[in-house]
């Protein structure tokens, strides 16, 4: 070996030493990023990938991460199917989270899969779907979500103020029983049974279309329509202008869309019952960081610590959100959305509100 080609080896070896330990230090620096975060939750919810509404949800996730430094994994069962959701639920169990988020979709189905989750310690915070009763029964911490009975008694309070005395329920989620709750809430209101109005409409936009066409037609004097989220809504509405009675049937939704804010601003649709999504994201992440951090499971304490971080409350005034606290349960809803408001609620449409 000539000491020429002894040095070129050498050079060589150095920078192959170099360029390991290189790696090796991004290697360390990556692991303590992925460890950065403080805690590691999961939400799991019974949505479809189709379900844009759920798109605030994961938004909301996201800052809630950021603002209490946690990390959330969000799971969901692609085509909505709740036994898949409830393997998402054991899996989780299994992976020992810090702790779980889920929907109740289904008590039935799902009560065994979620008690896999509490027995083994990890805290739990039940959202959106499902009751406050229910949540309590499966050994939540708190439920973050709108009272569907109440939401809908409400809706059907106005409905009532503007002279409508029946209505169509369509329901498209019908394998929640909880689901009937808003149906029943409005028919209250109005003092009608809501069993002979409500219908089971099903998830595809086409076949909702056909059954609510089907139904008015059948149903002439149908003063209201009651829709339960935005992909009925927008079926709902394809039906409504086929038929010649937009802007003259009473009609009004669940949740909010783009489309639903135009329908709003159009006089088609009246009101948007607004259950703010974004809390229903934020909230729970935020409720399980302070349990991590300050070892509580106290809802008091714990709604005392939240109310008083200033980024909560900064995003609370940025939205223009409102939660209503009860003395175990943070309820999201239920807010309306009319002509009057909807500017207001337009500029973070579909991101945060």
């Amino acid at each position: 070996m000539t000491q020429r080609k002894g040095k070129t080896m050498l050079r060589r070896l150095a920078a192959a030493l170099a360029l390991a330990a290189g790696l090796s230090g991004l290697s360390v620096l990556g692991a303590q990023t992925a460890q950065a975060a403080d805690a590691h939750f999961v939400l799991i919810s019974h949505a479809p990938d189709s379900d844009s509404w759920w798109n605030t949800i994961k938004n909301a996730i996201k800052q809630a991460d950021e603002d209490f430094n946690v990390e959330t994994d969000y799971r969901n069962p692609p085509n909505g199917d709740i036994a898949d959701m409830a393997r998402l639920i054991e899996q989780a169990a299994a992976r020992n989270y810090d702790g779980v988020i889920v929907t109740i979709a289904d008590y039935d189905v799902l009560k065994n899969s979620i008690g896999k989750v509490t027995e083994k310690k990890i805290p739990l915070v039940t959202i959106n779907s499902g009751t406050e009763e229910q949540s309590a029964q499966l050994g939540a911490i708190m439920h973050v979500g709108q009272p569907e009975y109440v939401a809908g008694h409400a809706a059907g309070e106005k409905a009532k103020a503007a002279g409508v005395k029946s209505f169509l329920c369509v329901n498209h989620f019908a394998t929640n029983a909880v689901s009937f709750e808003r149906c029943r809430g409005f028919a209250d209101a109005l003092g009608v049974d809501y069993k002979s109005s409500t219908i089971d409409s099903g998830q595809d936009p086409t076949e909702i279309q056909s059954k609510v066409s089907a139904y008015l037609r059948n149903h002439p004097n149908t003063g209201a329509i009651l829709t339960l989220g935005p992909v009925p809504a927008a079926a709902t509405l394809k039906a409504v202008q086929q038929m010649g009675l937009a802007g003259k049937i009473y009609f009004c939704t669940f949740d909010f869309s783009d489309e639903i804010a135009k329908a709003i601003r159009a006089g088609t649709i009246q009101f948007a019952i607004d259950q703010q999504p974004y809390l229903q994201g934020y909230i729970p992440v935020a409720v399980l960081a302070i349990v991590k951090k300050d070892h509580t499971t106290d809802p008091a304490k714990i709604r005392q610590i939240l109310e008083a971080n200033p980024k909560f409350k900064q995003r609370l005034e940025t939205y223009g959100l409102q939660p209503s606290y009860g003395p175990k349960n943070i309820r999201s809803g239920p807010g309306f959305i009319t002509k009057e408001n909807l500017d207001k609620v337009v500029k973070y449409a579909g991101q945060y509100r």
